[in-house]
């Protein structure tokens, strides 16, 4: 029974229960009417209640929900249909390397990353995300992006957004366990411009990502040629990854995950936007590039088809975590030698595979992580620690050097092969903030006029502050 329903019910219960002597002295007739005026009262107090009822639902409807947390701050409609959410990265690091480099790179302290995120959802389907980087002493955009959400199995993406090909590059920074990402990173495609149809399929052990993109170097952004296109041909991209055992009693194989991803493109460089990538160690030394112009000598250029393929897998369970990636692009190339024009197809290749576990006991996972205590002196905690280590190896084919000074690659500068093996430690402070601390060797095939380039010896810390 409703409030209105008790407030009748009461005022009739009182003139049933009034005396009988008082009742027995007015007539019928005045007896009715005292009646009609309580009923009238009662309507009134009952459109009072409407009204106040109506004005109360109206300001909660009116009032944002505004919210503060360990992932950011966000300002929510009532409906929850609308939000609006500040986030933010900022890692600073510092480099150590044994020796003196043959690349020239120095022993310095930066800001990597520095990232202010602002992101959000309209109409409940329709996400955006906008994120500017001010890290290195540059300004760059690296997101700027709009999703639809039409379904779990039907999200379109317009804008600037990450390839979807290599796995440790799809991996939030804030969730990397190294400062430096892997080999095959290097040749995956980071952020680029145009669209993208992804979804999940079969209850999310299955998703899907095909994208229409105006095509990045190895290991590079759009913004290498300012956001925008200089040819018209374009690069497919398509990446499949599933968790085939997610729905699995066995909870040890539940964290399997394993994809396949890749990329085609035909495009032509030219001497100022060749097309080409070069690769760097994990100390951030370039040890290989195609040759570049010179006062008498023309440049290596992409000059046809471009061919990634890059199978990947990860494996999560308790405090352990795996990954896996191998990635190979072919890529046609060409050079303006005495001879004429010298053409060939290069193929490289980089592999990894890292391992991480907790010393506390915190769940691993690719995506996240939540120490079981955070660091507080007070009351004698120490947040989480998590030891890693890895292998990674990168090679470009002997097509690259071969030809003396016609050659794509000049042997005496950039190295055939780079192997590297790495430990590191992290210090999980709490859900935000974290420091690594990582040593990884690396050795050279080639790269040196006396032979083999020197090995390199890296020491990097970092402070990364994510929410």
């Amino acid at each position: 029974m409703g409030n209105h329903q008790l407030l009748r019910a009461a005022i009739i219960a009182a003139l049933a229960a009034a005396p009988l002597a008082a009742v027995a002295e007015v007539t019928n007739e005045e007896l009715l009417q005292r009646i009609e005026e309580q009923e009238q009262k009662i309507l009134v107090l009952e459109r009072k209640l409407e009204i106040q009822d109506e004005a109360a639902k109206t300001t909660k409807e009116a009032t944002a929900v505004v919210n503060a947390g360990p992932k950011g701050f966000s300002l929510r409609s009532a409906d929850g249909k609308n939000q609006l959410r500040l986030r933010g990265t900022m890692h600073l690091d510092g480099r150590y390397l044994e020796g003196e480099d043959p690349g020239g790179v120095v022993d310095s302290f930066q800001a990597t990353r520095v990232r202010p995120t602002i992101e959000g959802t309209f109409a409940e389907i329709y996400d955006f995300k906008f994120m500017p980087d001010f890290g290195q002493g540059r300004t760059v955009i690296q997101d700027a992006y709009v999703t639809a959400r039409f379904k779990p199995a039907a999200q379109l993406t317009v804008g600037k957004f990450k390839s979807p090909v290599g796995l440790e590059r799809l991996q939030s920074a804030n969730d990397m366990r190294w400062v430096q990402r892997a080999f095959p990173t290097s040749l995956a495609p980071n952020r680029d411009m145009g669209l993208q149809l992804g979804g999940d399929l079969a209850g999310g052990r299955l998703s899907y990502a095909a994208a229409f993109l105006n095509g990045s170097n190895d290991g590079s952004s759009s913004e290498t040629f300012a956001d925008a296109d200089i040819n018209d041909d374009k690069e497919y991209a398509l990446r499949l990854f599933t968790h085939p055992f997610a729905e699995s009693d066995n909870f040890a194989i539940r964290g399997l995950g394993i994809g396949i991803a890749g990329t085609y493109t035909d495009q032509a460089g030219n001497a100022t936007q060749p097309l080409l990538p070069s690769f760097r160690t994990p100390g951030q030394s370039t040890f290989f590039r195609y040759r570049a112009a010179g006062a008498t000598t023309a440049a290596t250029i992409a000059d046809g088809e471009r061919i990634r393929l890059a199978p990947q897998l990860y494996y999560y369970v308790g405090n352990l975590g795996l990954m896996g990636e191998y990635t190979e692009v072919s890529q046609e190339v060409s050079r303006v030698v005495p001879a004429g024009l010298r053409e060939g197809t290069v193929d490289t290749q980089a592999w990894q595979l890292a391992a991480s576990y907790f010393l506390n006991g915190e769940e691993a996972s690719y995506r996240g992580f939540k120490p079981k205590t955070t660091f507080s002196l007070a009351d004698g905690t120490w947040g989480a620690f998590e030891v890693v280590a890895r292998v990674q190896s990168l090679s470009v084919d002997d097509l690259a050097f071969g030809g003396g000074a016609d050659s794509f690659a000049d042997p005496l500068t950039s190295a055939r092969q780079a192997d590297s093996w790495g430990v590191g430690l992290n210090w999980y402070l709490n859900e935000n903030v974290k420091w690594l601390l990582d040593y990884e060797r690396t050795s050279f095939e080639g790269g040196a006029a006396t032979g083999d380039r020197s090995d390199e010896d890296a020491f990097q810390l970092r402070l990364a502050l994510g929410f």
